[in-house]
């Protein structure tokens, strides 16, 4: 059974998908102003929560992690289809949030993740109220917090745990990245790896351990482990801190390190071979404590699954041959979890997670099209299929 992508496309009143494709753009620059570093969304979530009341949405609810939930009721209410975008971006609160417009791209931190993808689903739910049409079956939106970095996708892992009963597939939106398709979720595990001694002055105690040198030491082994090229598996060291004074042995030091692969079973191995290396480290005077910091869990559907080939018809309804991708999203949760779920981008740009970040306006109309066919026909499919598909 597939999903009846071309009947959507062609019973769909696109006239004013222009227009719409405007007021998303306007709203993602509106959305990318109000600062949202991980674990600070709430401004973000209150201007979300102010546009689900505008729109008219069942079920409105903010939740104590920040995530805006909301509900646009369907035909029937057996199952349900969830549409994710997160809120949170990886800049500080105190950023320069400025925006350059330079012909057509638009400039500016966050514009492209994640700021598009939460004004492309509010773009989907203006759409779909504004027709007056009631989708097959319930629809659930999730602007959802704790996406990036140290959140360790844990909205997406509360909104999906309060949902799950009804939901039979997730659409997971990233505002760069269209034409793909994410289909699979690697593995990802995250530490923080800390080194304690006694310190002392740097002349008086020369010769005693060092938490700054044994980090130091330690990353060298560690970023020298080979790792490996299929199944693909990476190893990166993020973030150094430690020490209090230059003339000082340092009594505490840290490394965070992230290690991610398409192969639950590599990247355990890697675990271990780190392990070893922290094992190995450790002597009279200093000691390693091991702090897991993340942990993302991995899963995938087959290219062949009903979702996936609905996702690559929707884009082929706009003359875009989609590829099909693996990476790390809040689509992890509802893969790790046996739920089908896929991850579409809204338009094409470039610089992700930097401060000249941007975005290109003419195919965001494009993407939007594309994000409401799929929506739509997934509600249409799943309202109807068997429990099993």
């Amino acid at each position: 059974m597939s999903m009846d992508v071309k009947a959507v496309v062609a019973n769909w009143n696109w006239q004013n998908l222009a227009g719409l494709a405007q007021w998303v753009v306007d709203e993602a620059m509106r959305i990318q102003q109000i600062a949202a570093p991980t674990f600070q969304e709430r401004a973000r979530a209150l201007h979300v929560a102010n546009r689900f009341r505008e729109f008219r949405l069942d079920d409105i609810n903010t939740d104590d992690l920040n995530n805006v939930y909301g509900r646009i009721p369907g035909k029937q209410s057996d199952a349900a289809v969830l549409v994710l975008a997160h809120t949170d971006t990886v800049f500080s609160a105190d950023t320069d949030l400025r925006i350059q417009r330079c012909g057509n791209q638009i400039y500016g931190p966050g514009i492209g993740d994640n700021s598009l993808g939460v004004a492309a689903m509010l773009g989907t739910i203006k759409s779909i109220q504004e027709s007056s049409r009631a989708p097959d079956c319930d629809i659930w939106f999730v602007a959802d917090s704790c996406e990036e970095g140290l959140g360790d996708l844990r909205g997406a892992k509360a909104a999906y745990a309060c949902l799950r009963q009804q939901i039979r597939a997730v659409i997971n939106l990233e505002g760069l990245a269209l034409g793909h398709v994410y289909n699979a979720g690697i593995a990802v595990h995250r530490l923080r790896i800390s080194a304690k001694t006694e310190g002392g002055h740097s002349w008086l105690h020369h010769g005693r351990p060092s938490a700054t040198h044994a980090v130091m030491k330690l990353g060298h082994q560690i970023a020298s482990l080979e790792v490996p090229v299929s199944p693909r598996t990476t190893c990166n060291i993020g973030m150094i801190d430690g020490g209090h004074a230059i003339n000082a042995i340092a009594t505490e030091a840290s490394l965070w390190l992230d290690m991610r692969s398409v192969c639950a079973g590599a990247l355990a191995e890697l675990r271990q071979r780190v392990g070893g290396l922290v094992k190995q480290s450790s002597q009279d005077g200093l000691q390693f404590e091991v702090e897991t910091v993340g942990e993302r869990p991995a899963g995938s559907i087959a290219d062949d699954h009903v979702l996936v080939q609905g996702a690559l018809s929707s884009l082929a309804e706009i003359g875009i041959m989609g590829t099909l991708e693996t990476g790390s999203t809040d689509g992890n949760v509802p893969l790790s979890q046996g739920c089908p779920a896929v991850t579409i981008g809204i338009t094409r740009g470039g610089n992700a997670h930097r401060l000249d970040e941007y975005i290109e306006v003419a195919p965001i109309r494009f993407g939007l099209k594309q994000l409401i066919t799929l929506v739509l026909a997934s509600a249409r499919h799943y309202a109807n299929a068997p429990v099993a598909d």
